[in-house]
């Protein structure tokens, strides 16, 4: 029996761990097959504060994590197959662990990058591949860039990226973009930006120095082309980490999970959710550690008024 599970190892998750340990409740920490989160597969984080000359994102989940361990947390390695929220205490049955037992719960399991599945692409993430221009736009200045998608976070990020490069291509498989009038107009008007629509992402070329085009199929002509670009930005979305949750949960029509406005809290009293699982805006290492203390700090009130009621009791 613990008196709090943290199930993810990203930015929220590492916080929390280290607030609620450092809070003497001796948190267990569950990560998963990718220990970090998507911060693992960066290269330099540059915008994450108190850091002037940046960090390597590995360096820094790893330097979160023995922070935590510094102050009593526990980790362990599993994967959480299902959860019963239903009556206290929850449990989670966690493949690599067995049944574990907890007074609260902190959900940080994150967001998943949704990635086209093509050759060279997985190879290449960190070496030209990304998916978070906020993240990785600053390392292209000066250089072309290939935004792939067609709705409204593909044209945001590729507005975005013509701060720093000379210029973007935007590739969609349709002849029509899904982005809002509004976004596509604005896109439209800026100059840096190129359009190769109805064209379908085949491979990611790239040599041992990293990317250097992206090989699309014109669907009119049949033809492959080559689109010469340093850099490959694929904004398709994103999906939540929640399906192991079978619906205890109230998330919005995208899987996200809902917490009530200023707070960390769920539905359910005694879960709490931080990070990109309920960040449908944001998404950035800072704001997810942010939410990670507000998670710590929400559960740690929680169990003082669990004990408080059972002393009255």
């Amino acid at each position: 029996m613990y008196k709090s599970v943290i199930i993810g190892t990203g930015p929220a998750g590492l916080t929390a761990a280290i607030y609620l340990a450092r809070a003497n409740l001796n948190p267990l920490i569950i990560e998963g097959p990718q220990p970090g989160g998507q911060l693992t597969t960066t290269t330099e984080v540059e915008n994450f504060p108190g850091f002037p000359e940046g960090i390597m994102g590995p360096e820094l989940m790893d330097n979160m994590r023995k922070q935590a361990e510094r102050f009593g947390a526990e980790f362990r390695t599993g994967w959480v197959n299902s959860v019963e929220l239903g009556g206290r205490p929850f449990k989670l049955d966690v493949e690599g662990i067995g049944r574990i037992e907890t007074e609260t719960l902190i959900i940080s399991t994150g967001a998943t990058a949704k990635y086209l599945g093509i050759p060279g692409e997985q190879e290449n993430v960190g070496r030209g591949v990304s998916t978070c221009a906020t993240c990785d736009g600053f390392f292209f200045r000066g250089k072309e860039i290939v935004v792939v998608g067609g709705g409204d976070s593909a044209l945001e990020e590729a507005g975005f990226l013509t701060r720093f490069a000379s210029k973007v291509t935007l590739v969609h498989r349709r002849a029509e973009l899904r982005g809002s009038k509004i976004m596509q107009d604005r896109v439209r008007s800026n100059e840096k930006v190129e359009w190769a629509l109805n064209r379908t992402p085949v491979e990611v070329v790239a040599d041992d120095r990293g990317v250097k085009g992206l090989k699309v199929l014109n669907n009119e002509t049949g033809e492959e082309e080559l689109i010469e670009a340093s850099g490959v930005f694929v904004a398709i979305g994103h999906h939540p980490n929640t399906g192991f949750l079978g619906g205890q949960i109230t998330t919005d029509s995208n899987g996200y999970i809902m917490v009530q406005p200023g707070t960390s809290e769920t539905n359910i009293p005694g879960v709490f959710a931080c990070g990109d699982v309920q960040d449908t805006r944001y998404r950035q290492a800072i704001t997810a550690a942010g939410s990670g203390c507000m998670a710590a700090m929400d559960c740690e009130k929680y169990i003082e008024s669990l004990e408080h009621h059972a002393a009255v009791i």
